[in-house]
């Protein structure tokens, strides 16, 4: 077997994983929140633990990866991953849960980022839009079994099957993967570790973040969060005048002169704060609104998936051969088209037109997402795809956690915080009143209305980014018999 097909299968559990648990919680969040005995605010901890975890770690490991290698540090991240899921199984209150979601995240950061990595470094660079493709299929179908599985486990047993399913798994992923993973990629090997910029990165983002959550659900006061957000400015600051004075920095500025990369990255980021808060929007809409299960729910969710899942591999096999230019930005049109329909949903909106609407934001999703990710990758030269691949993901994971801040934020302006924070912990959505319902669906309207505008934004830099000017073309020794 061609290498290029080892690290394509091999990389699919990690990725496979993490697509599952970006999105098992989404659906049980009520259940799991009400079994804990978590109040509001632990309830966003569950999900933003994992989103802060999986963030603070990418430069890091992009740089690390650059130095000493993307295979070790792959089958750590695996197990990380695998010994996460193993600890909050066997959790006993919130706070454990919250930690455990922390090192799980971890964990899929370092999936994340590295499963890019090598699978650049080994593929020709005339079939890198249809790998990375099928790498992100491999996401999306994990987390459409995330939809599923946690409706139907939290039926027939109790929140931990959530996470214990997970472990042998990841077992089998973390032998597979020492016995079959070889380096094949360009370091920089002998280069000293950045562990200055590691550590102001890390309260930069942090505690950008966390101010983020704070704000967006009432859980300090407004002096802390002003506090937070000086701090991460100070921070950022000192990071930067730091990294431009090293030779061998943890983020490489130099980076964001590519004009390609720079636009791909930009682009990714104001599409992830746009769509990151989708599915949970919609999860609680079939459950108090349309009054689904939520193994229902999680049903009615599938085709935005499966649509994500097909149209991924198929427009990044049609990048490869005419450009991601005309992908990217017609994605992102269509994502901003179907979060404009999911603002005019009403009361009387028949559920299938709604369902109608998720098909057309996986299409978009799915046209946008392993072409604009095939462009940022492929700019980059060799020996920088570990950092280009770990900003680029950072970026997302900061898109994505401010898209779930910035949703509770524009509902909070329509719904009471206090009926908001019932609805996310809420096992009996019968206890919900009609009134109560209408008024979620007002705030959710207007929502998704902000949201298709902020996508919106997104198509200036995919245009802007323009064509390839320097083809910097894949590593060396990418194809090896097996």
């Amino acid at each position: 077997m061609q290498y290029k097909w080892t690290v394509l299968t091999v990389t699919t559990i990690g990725v496979l994983m993490a697509g599952i648990d970006s999105r098992i919680v989404i659906v049980g969040l009520p259940q799991v929140a009400a079994a804990l005995g978590a109040d509001a605010e632990q309830a966003i901890w569950l999900t933003q633990s994992y989103a802060l975890g999986s963030t603070i770690i990418l430069l890091m490991v992009g740089r690390a990866t650059d130095i000493w290698g993307r295979v070790k540090i792959y089958i750590g991240g695996l197990a990380l991953f695998t010994l996460g899921s193993a600890l909050i199984s066997v959790s006993g209150n919130p706070q454990q849960v919250i930690l455990f979601r922390t090192l799980q995240g971890i964990g899929s950061g370092i999936l994340g980022t590295n499963s890019v990595a090598m699978i650049v470094d080994a593929t020709p660079v005339e079939e890198l839009g249809f790998s990375l493709g099928l790498n992100m299929s491999a996401f999306r179908f994990g987390a459409m079994a995330g939809l599923t599985l946690s409706g139907v486990l939290l039926a027939i047993a109790d929140w931990r099957a959530l996470f214990y399913v997970n472990v042998p798994v990841g077992v089998f992923g973390t032998i597979w993967a020492m016995k079959r993973l070889k380096e094949v990629g360009r370091m920089e090997k002998g280069s000293p570790f950045d562990y200055v910029g590691f550590a102001t990165f890390t309260v930069t983002l942090s505690s950008f973040l966390m101010a983020l959550t704070y704000d967006a659900y009432g859980m300090a006061q407004r002096q802390t969060v002003y506090l937070l957000l000086a701090l991460s400015a100070v921070s950022l600051i000192g990071f930067i005048r730091y990294e431009t004075r090293l030779k061998h920095p943890l983020l490489d500025l130099s980076l964001l002169g590519i004009r390609e990369f720079t636009g791909g990255v930009i682009a990714q980021l104001l599409n992830a704060a746009a769509w990151g808060a989708v599915l949970l929007l919609l999860s609680l809409y079939l459950q108090v609104v349309v009054g689904l299960s939520p193994f229902d729910a999680g049903i009615r969710l599938i085709p935005f998936e499966i649509t994500g899942l097909v149209i991924g591999m198929l427009s990044g096999r049609l990048s490869d051969r005419y450009g991601p230019l005309p992908f990217t930005t017609g994605g992102l049109i269509l994502t901003s088209l179907s979060l404009y329909l999911f603002s005019t949903v009403t009361m009387g909106t028949p559920i299938e037109l709604v369902l109608a609407y998720t098909i057309v934001f996986g299409f978009g999703s799915g046209v946008f997402g392993s072409p604009n990710m095939s462009s940022i990758m492929g700019a980059v030269p060799p020996e920088r795809r570990g950092v280009a691949s770990a900003f680029r993901a950072t970026l997302f994971n900061v898109g994505f956690t401010i898209s779930m801040n910035l949703a509770i934020l524009l509902m909070t302006f329509v719904v009471p915080y206090g009926l908001l924070s019932q609805m996310m912990t809420e096992t009996n959505m019968a206890s919900i009143t009609m009134a109560d319902r209408a008024t979620f669906l007002t705030g959710m309207s207007t929502t998704y209305f902000w949201l298709s505008i902020l996508n919106a934004f997104a198509i200036i830099p995919s245009v802007l980014r323009g064509k390839r000017v320097n083809n910097h073309g894949p590593a060396p020794l990418v194809v090896a018999a097996e």
